[in-house]
């Protein structure tokens, strides 16, 4: 099974969303598809390749088409005039490619293709392959695509306006001023302005507006319409009336002979500025994943058998040595070798203030360094990066669709026909009632242009990419976009207990030693004898005496004895560490005197351990696995919210009791194992559970919403719905503060979009006309139309303000 996600072109409301996935799911492979309006892309899931081509052409039967973008490689490897014809089929060899440029004086290879998700790097590989190695150069910046949008729109809705401007004043502006009515038929005759109305109207649909005709008719023809269709059947009715009243009046009514020019060209005016303020809000909804991916600098230096090189960050690979100067962003994952410094690491953890690193740290690519130089060896680059997998995560989710947008699917699939219906009775109806042609031609065009759908098909997921860009930036990804509303609705959050609400890692808090002995003598043979050990309170052992400086030789002979503890001969003294029963079983003395020392400590939740050298107990070792610094805060507040919170432990019961109680959580299960925590969550309705180990894959999978702990294994990120960045317990109120706020936010715009159509639509058609003389213009409608794409959006933005950062929550 493989994901890929395709730009398209010629999207512009929710049925056309709806049409685009029909199409793309009945292509052979193709076993899911989500199209999502906002970004203008499609998410298809396939069981094999994609056959480009062939959705190419069912979507241009359509009237959609799939977006091109242009690409520039530079492949130094190129001599010769055969190096350029070999380079050039072998990328137009690759699917999707429409074009190919290579200049071997230059080395640039400039390519034309369809923005398909894996393309340029399946290119590069073919390219290596053959012998000739290509490096970005330039990749088409969907920002820059964006602008170029937007100001194309602008350019079309100022040219409509100026043109308009003139029709509008000659015919609206006696109705305002009847002085300058008299004035303006005293100075020109009336046929002569309709003429001149007529010549800018026409220069309106067909210049600025003619994408409404271009892409509207067509679709018509195909007995699919669109939004398109109805702006471009109610322009042209009322451009065609007034023509017939300009050219031939005598076969119409003298009553009906009015001209309705202005209402044309004000129309598509309005729409497109309408469009022009959209496309400027649309464009605020992906800044998001804009901010993820310019955290990533375009070029590093790296270091090169002749020296430094610099190279473009996406064709970096493992094993390249990363040379990061002060100040500078890291440009992929990787390992320090030598150099030591402080990077600011807040874009993944929200901690504001640098954390030391040196050599053998892990960094990650994205963060900024400090004052000091490092060299870094590159563990992962390019999409197999932390920080291109969080952009990745991010526009998954953003791709994603809700389950309340079925509701909005069916209703749109079926609504422009019956839009166009409705307009169609609204005419007859009127011509029955009133025999006005002029007045029923008002009538009908006012409903095809109040009721387009765009506020409907953006109303979901404007609020979801805000909504997870949001959540992103306060570093919450949600990897799977449904679940956005699955977390809005949860009544119960169960947690693990180890390296979810404490630290995961356990630290030597005290070590008391018998009578007569040396703390740290005792504490340089625990960890001799524990060196060699994998097991996590060895490693506690080893990390207090290292940093006490004490002298660690590891054990000549060393037995684990699981379940138990460990027995060991270091300088041919035979060393036992375990827990009370275990030395009790081996015959040790003094088991009783040192347990005296601590009687409360397995109540608080610490575990015990005893040392013997040779038969006689010498020392009591205490461990914990401390709580993390947000953990009680996030219970108190998931408690203040509303919200029942459970803790489900693999760790002893009286370990995990004593835990929970110190963080304020009543209800407690120690001793679970992965059945026993899927057991427990089963039935529950509405639980999220929260986890990070391995162990808890299989309840993260269950649970109707899995969270996992950033530093978790990459199982249990893998098998989670949404995953924490930083190993803040506190960003699980983040992600449920956002999730409510995006979900109340898309029922506000779904009210309103489908209001907005409830009721106007019949305004628009009449019906309040014999009752209370109300009635819709088609220019009032035009602008209630765009008016409302833009409230959605606008209302949409409100969400980057949604959430608290974790570090605020109990502070």
């Amino acid at each position: 099974m493989a994901a890929i996600t395709l730009g398209l072109d010629g999207l512009f409301c929710a049925a056309c969303v709806g049409r685009a996935e029909r199409i793309l799911t009945r292509l052979p492979g193709v076993t899911g598809v989500t199209v999502s309006l906002a970004s203008e892309e499609a998410r298809i899931e396939t069981e094999g390749a994609l056959d480009l081509q062939a959705a190419a052409t069912a979507l241009g039967r359509a009237g959609y088409g799939l977006r091109e973008v242009t690409t520039r490689l530079t492949a130094e490897a190129m001599s010769c005039a055969s190096c350029v014809a070999r380079v050039e089929k072998l990328a137009l060899a690759e699917p999707g490619v429409t074009s190919a440029r290579a200049d071997f004086s230059t080395g640039e290879i400039r390519l034309r293709h369809i923005e398909v998700s894996g393309l340029i790097s399946r290119l590069q590989e073919r390219l290596a392959k053959a012998g000739y190695p290509a490096m970005l150069a330039e990749v088409s910046d969907p920002a820059l695509r964006q602008a170029a949008h937007e100001a194309d729109l602008k350019g079309r809705a100022l040219t409509a306006a100026l043109l308009t401007l003139p029709v509008f004043v000659t015919e609206m502006g006696g109705h305002m001023l009847p002085a300058f009515h008299h004035w303006l038929h005293g100075l020109i005759d009336p046929w002569w302005l309709w003429l001149m109305q007529a010549v800018l109207t026409a220069a309106v649909l067909l210049g600025p507006g003619r994408m409404f005709l271009s892409r509207g008719l067509p679709a018509l023809a195909r007995l699919a319409p669109d939004m398109n269709s109805l702006v471009a059947l109610g322009t042209l009715s009322a451009f065609f009336y007034s023509l017939v009243v300009l050219i031939a009046p005598d076969l119409l009514p003298e009553a009906a002979q009015v001209v309705y020019f202005e209402a044309a060209a004000v129309i598509v005016t309005l729409i497109l500025l309408g469009r022009w303020l959209e496309a400027r809000a649309r464009g605020r909804t992906g800044g998001a994943i804009r901010e993820l991916m310019a955290l990533q600098p375009d070029e590093a230096l790296i270091e090169g058998p002749e020296g430094p090189v610099t190279r473009h960050s996406a064709d970096l690979r493992a094993g390249d040595i990363l040379l990061v100067r002060p100040g500078e962003r890291l440009a992929a994952d990787g390992v320090i070798l030598s150099g030591r410094s402080h990077l600011d690491e807040s874009m993944l953890t929200g901690e504001p203030l640098p954390v030391a690193r040196e050599a053998g740290a892990e960094v990650t690519g994205g963060t900024i360094n400090g004052s000091g130089a490092l060299r870094v060896e590159i563990t992962r680059a390019g999409e197999a990066s932390r920080l291109a997998q969080i952009v990745a995560m991010v526009g998954e989710a953003q791709a994603g669709k809700l389950p309340i947008q079925g509701l909005v699917d069916r209703v749109t699939g079926i609504f422009v026909p019956i839009v166009m219906a409705i307009a169609a009775v609204t005419v007859l109806a009127w011509l029955l009632l009133s025999g006005d042609v002029a007045e029923a031609l008002v009538a009908g065009v006012s409903v095809l242009i109040v009721a387009c759908p765009c506020a409907m098909g953006l109303a979901t997921p404007v609020s979801i990419m805000v909504g997870t860009g949001r959540a992103a930036r306060l570093g919450v990804l949600f990897r799977r976009g449904e679940a956005l509303q699955r977390l809005s609705a949860v009544r119960v959050v169960a947690f693990d207990k180890t390296g979810t609400l404490t630290e995961g890692r356990p630290d030597l808090v005290e070590l008391l030693p018998a009578a007569g002995e040396n703390a740290d003598d005792l504490l340089a043979l625990a960890a001799s004898a524990e060196a060699l050990s994998e097991h996590h309170i060895a490693r506690a052992i080893l990390r207090a005496a290292r940093a006490r400086g004490l002298s660690v030789t590891p054990a000549q002979g060393m037995e684990t004895l699981a379940g138990r503890g460990i027995r060991a001969t270091v300088d041919g003294r035979i060393l036992r560490l375990g827990h009370e029963g275990f030395l009790r079983e081996e015959g040790v003395s003094g088991v009783e005197a040192l347990m005296a020392l601590r009687p409360g400590a397995r109540a608080s939740g610490q575990s015990l351990l005893l040392m013997a050298v040779d038969d006689r107990a010498v020392a009591l070792l205490i461990v914990a696995d401390p709580a993390r610094p947000g953990a009680a805060a996030a219970v108190a507040a998931l408690q203040r919210d509303g919200l029942k919170v459970q803790m489900i432990s693999g760790d002893a019961p009286a370990t995990a009791e004593a835990v929970g109680r110190s963080l304020g959580i009543e209800e407690v299960t120690g001793g679970a194992l992965p059945q026993d925590k899927l057991a427990a969550i089963e039935g529950v309705k509405g639980c999220a559970f929260v986890g990070d180990g391995i162990n808890d894959a299989p309840v993260l999978a269950a649970a109707d919403v899995g969270i996992a702990m950033g530093s978790g294994t990459d199982v249990a990120i893998e098998a989670a719905d949404v995953v924490l960045v930083g190993n803040d317990p506190r960003a699980v109120v983040t992600a449920v503060e956002v999730s409510r706020a995006t979900m109340r936010n898309i029922r506000q715009n779904l009210f309103w979009a489908f209001a907005y159509n409830t009721a106007l639509i019949p305004v628009a058609a009449g019906i309040l006309w014999p009752l209370w003389g109300i009635r819709m213009s088609p220019v009032l409608a035009a602008a209630a139309m765009a008016l409302s794409s833009v409230f959605v959006i606008t209302n949409a933005l409100r969400l980057r303000r949604a959430g608290r950062p974790a570090a605020q929550i109990g502070a």
